[in-house]
């Protein structure tokens, strides 16, 4: 028999098992109401549809299916969630139920196997290190104690706009907002900067590679049996360098504050916080105290450094990249918010963080930015940890969620005019992006909610108050407002794809 009869053979036994799984399946669940699925190709599931930029192939899904819609990607059911509605049942009503998270190959390799807040899964251990977040690294006081920190930092910053501006070049301002959040980040949770010199390229370096990797699509946690691709395309060899030089560099970080050397470092003039504690003190006195209630080592001191980095640097950077490209897109904006901004500041020339409450336009802008551009679009996903009802819909165990936050911040069924940047609908309205409200979730909700929100939107209120309190700005001459290339870049988080340049006025007093 030649190898075409065999071949063919072959495909007619491939093709009757696929069915007669298929048939197994579909009877074993066909008691059971499913969300609306989009239909899906054998093994791959609906991987073809997520297209380069999945938040806004899953919104345009979602308007044919429903806010509430099964995929499947690879073997895995993935829910996915699109109205505020569906968002308030996941993470208000159901939220113990999907408070876990499903399993990444590689969040896992770099984040030390799950003992980082974010990854960590659902249990006793993510309790208490997400306590230890909440009420020793980012509370409300310990956000305010790094005031020091952020006010020299946006000094510094200004004074390099200001030497562009002399010799009438344009700003990057991508750029310079990814240094300066670096630099904030760097010396609140390590005590000191690492962006000066071939030290400092190095680092930015490391840390793009992490993020890109942690935003990274893994085959292998859809379709198991393909996880042996990452190891011909690079990504295992580049997952493996990542983490070992990102461990060796905290493990250097702390050893130095283990033996004080930190403490000379600061006499010579670098300011931590109010206390003189930067995050890893902090986290090395949780470990020297910590009575044995539950496991907390070196390691997660290293992993929730790493946390601080993986959430606190992109996002906040980018929020700053999208508040400023909308600006400079509506001058009418833009003069409103300096009218406010520069009232306030009655001729000084700094805001300061006391001057900010007042400032309930500069606080619209910034949720109509999180709105139209939620850092992370996609929401770090959940999972399901018993069989539950959502909407009428059965949902199963170990179901992934995705959130589409970028959606539900341009549904119309809770916006009006939801595609134009309208900061005015957020005075005299107390909607905010803290969890309660779940038209506006940037930061997630519930008990997954990301800790950090007050460390990043202080840092962005006192940057943006400042920018427009010293210059006056325009786009690059030939470049109109409605030209302006808004294309986002996906990964980790959504910034822009085109570096913002801006031209900078300095403004006399």
């Amino acid at each position: 028999m030649s190898l075409v009869y065999y071949f063919i053979y072959f495909l007619l036994f491939i093709s009757s098992a696929f069915f007669l799984f298929k048939w197994i399946f579909s009877s074993s669940t066909s008691h059971k109401i499913l969300p609306p699925s989009p239909p899906k190709l054998p093994i791959l599931g609906n991987i073809h549809q997520l297209g380069l930029y999945p938040h806004r192939s899953l919104h345009s899904l979602a308007q044919r299916y429903g806010p509430l819609m099964l995929l499947h990607i690879g073997r895995v059911p993935v829910l996915i969630i699109s109205s505020a509605d569906a968002a308030r049942e996941i993470m208000k009503t159901h939220d113990l139920i999907f408070s876990n998270r499903p399993k990444s190959i590689i969040g896992d390799r770099l984040l030390y196997d799950g003992k980082d807040v974010a990854g960590a899964p659902y249990g006793e251990y993510w309790r208490q290190i997400r306590s230890i977040c909440v009420l020793q690294l980012l509370s409300n006081s310990r956000v305010k104690s790094f005031r020091t920190v952020r006010e020299e930092e946006i000094e510094l910053f200004i004074k390099k706009i200001e030497s562009l501006a002399s010799l009438s070049l344009p700003v990057n301002l991508s750029e310079m907002f990814s240094l300066l959040t670096n630099d904030i980040v760097c010396r609140a949770a390590l005590g000191r900067k690492y962006s000066e010199g071939e030290g400092g390229r190095k680092f930015k370096e490391l840390l793009g590679e992490f993020t890109g990797l942690l935003g990274g699509f893994n085959i292998g946690d859809f379709i198991p049996w393909l996880t042996w691709i990452n190891y011909f395309n690079g990504t295992d060899a580049k997952v493996k360098k990542v983490a070992k030089e990102f461990d060796q560099f905290l493990d250097k970080v702390v050893e130095e504050h283990s033996h004080g050397q930190e403490r000379e470092i600061k006499s010579h003039g670098v300011v931590k916080s109010e206390d003189g504690k930067d995050f890893v003190d902090v986290l090395l006195e949780v470990q020297k105290d910590n009575k044995g209630d539950f496991s907390f080592d070196k390691v997660s001191v290293k992993a929730l450094i790493l946390d601080i980095f993986a959430a606190g640097t992109d996002t906040t950077y980018t929020v700053m990249e999208w508040a400023m490209a909308e600006l400079l897109r509506h001058p009418r904006v833009m003069k409103e918010l300096q009218n406010e901004v520069r009232r306030i500041a009655n001729g000084k020339q700094k805001i300061k963080e006391e001057d900010l409450d007042k400032m309930h336009y500069l606080k619209a802008v910034l949720k109509e930015t999180l709105r139209l551009h939620p850092p992370i679009p996609l929401l770090v996903p959940r999972e399901s940890t018993r069989d539950v009802k959502i909407k009428g819909y059965d949902i199963s165990a170990g179901t992934t969620v995705i959130t589409n936050a970028w959606a539900i911040g341009r549904d119309p069924t809770s916006w009006d005019k939801s595609d134009e940047f309208t900061p005015e609908r957020f005075l005299n309205n107390s909607i905010d992006f803290k969890g309660q409200d779940f038209q506006l979730i940037p930061f997630g909700a519930g008990r997954r909610g990301c800790p950090g929100t007050l460390f990043a939107m202080a840092t962005n209120e006192i940057v943006l108050a400042n920018l427009v309190h010293k210059f006056d700005w325009s786009l690059p001459v030939g470049t109109k407002p409605e030209d302006l290339d808004m294309t986002e870049c996906t990964g980790l988080t959504a910034h822009r794809m085109v570096p913002l340049l801006a031209v900078a006025t300095p403004t006399s007093y």
